[in-house]
């Protein structure tokens, strides 16, 4: 593991509290995870029991309320989370989305009795938790969704099907965004929390996708075939909030997407600058040859420029006034930026960089997902210009 980027110029919404935060779950992964990472490639998922061991540890729901078994924090210690394991190349754990979104929607709006039934299981590690958007159908149009919620009594009868869903494969807790009139586009979209452990009738999980990258990360297909779900747990107390709701949400996730892009590439240049300072090629070091410094310079300068934008959004966000086009600015450039300097350094790497010997390799394949979820980085720049 490369060494943490030097603080020379430290984020300035972080505190002391903060540097024991990234202590703890740094050790966390690299002791507990790490190790067991080339089993996890090859399952094709994590461990349930390094869930356990996270909320043990306190590293999940950070940003939840204490009375509801969180950490009491806010969205800077789960900034600090997500970074370590980014930062320690620990892909398996689907934590950005268990505990960075699905307990946000919670707190944002579950009813009392919703946030007492599920945050402290979701706190703990007990349940997994994952959300569902997208569609086999349709990808960034949620709008255009096709899964439908009937009311039926006191519950709900869900039929459709969720594709590339992370944490899928185990997850308990799923909030599933659903039509509850499809007759409507915005306003006909809702949100309810389905409860899905043990596989209940009229719930079935599909395929583990296999994909380019992130092998050791749980993305499942979902399928509803008339699941009853209870009324009760509807989000917000009303039909037709779930896009708005899910507007109102997405911003921190592509904040979130952001972290783990600018702690990509702060490792990738480390680990190149070390490789670089070690390799021989002509008779001295990669690092003595004038295009090898070059290049790493650039890398550098886009590492540490997305490191103050990002801590600008960040501070932003925590004042309550990150607007919708500088989220999808964040993400398109930070992904797009992460993309860019993880493929410059492979390239100093040579024939090794091909190779998955070397973690640049599999950092390479990782990051290209980076521009597709959360909204594509396609969408991003439709947002951005809506507001000009």
């Amino acid at each position: 593991m490369p060494t943490p980027p030097p603080d020379g110029s430290p984020s300035p919404w972080r505190e002391p509290e903060h540097d024991d935060l990234a202590e703890l779950a740094r050790t966390f992964f690299t002791k507990e995870v790490l190790p067991h990472a080339e089993r996890l490639l090859t399952q094709g998922h994590p461990d349930r029991e390094h869930y356990r061991r996270a909320g043990e540890l306190g590293l999940l729901g950070l940003s939840v309320p204490e009375e509801y078994g969180g950490g009491g924090g806010g969205f800077t210690h789960e900034a600090v989370l997500l970074h370590e394991q980014a930062y320690a190349g620990e892909s398996s754990l689907g934590l950005a989305v268990h505990s960075g979104i699905v307990t946000g929607y919670l707190v944002a709006y579950g009813s009392e009795e919703q946030k007492r039934r599920w945050l402290p299981g979701l706190c703990s590690g007990e349940l997994v938790g994952a959300i569902a958007m997208t569609e086999p159908d349709g990808g960034s149009d949620l709008q255009a969704m096709r899964t439908r919620a009937v009311r039926d009594g006191d519950d709900y009868l869900v039929t459709g099907a969720k594709t590339f869903i992370t944490n899928g494969g185990l997850a308990d807790l799923v909030i599933v965004a659903v039509k509850t009139d499809p007759e409507q586009r915005a306003a006909g979209v809702s949100l309810l929390v389905c409860e899905v452990g043990g596989d209940p009738e009229g719930f079935r999980r599909g395929r583990l996708l296999s994909k380019i990258g992130l092998h050791a990360n749980d993305t499942a297909e979902l399928f509803f075939d008339e699941f009853r779900v209870p009324a009760a747990n509807l989000l917000g107390g009303a039909e037709g909030l779930g896009f708005i709701q899910l507007m109102q949400q997405l911003p921190q996730e592509r904040l979130v997407i952001g972290v783990g892009a600018v702690a990509a590439m702060e490792r990738a240049v480390a680990l190149t600058v070390a490789y670089a300072k070690e390799r021989t090629a002509f008779g001295k070091t990669l690092m003595g040859h004038q295009n090898t410094r070059m290049v790493l310079a650039e890398c550098a300068t886009r590492a540490r420029v997305s490191r103050v934008f990002l801590d600008d959004c960040i501070v932003r966000h925590t004042r309550g006034d990150l607007d919708v086009s500088t989220a999808a600015m964040a993400k398109s450039w930070l992904t797009d930026g992460q993309c860019e300097v993880v493929d410059r350094c492979l390239q100093l790497f040579g024939g090794y960089g091909y190779t998955t010997e070397y973690p640049i390799a599999r950092m390479y394949a990782d990051a290209r997902v980076q521009k597709i979820y959360g909204g594509t980085n396609e969408i991003m720049k439709e947002l951005i210009a809506r507001a000009l």
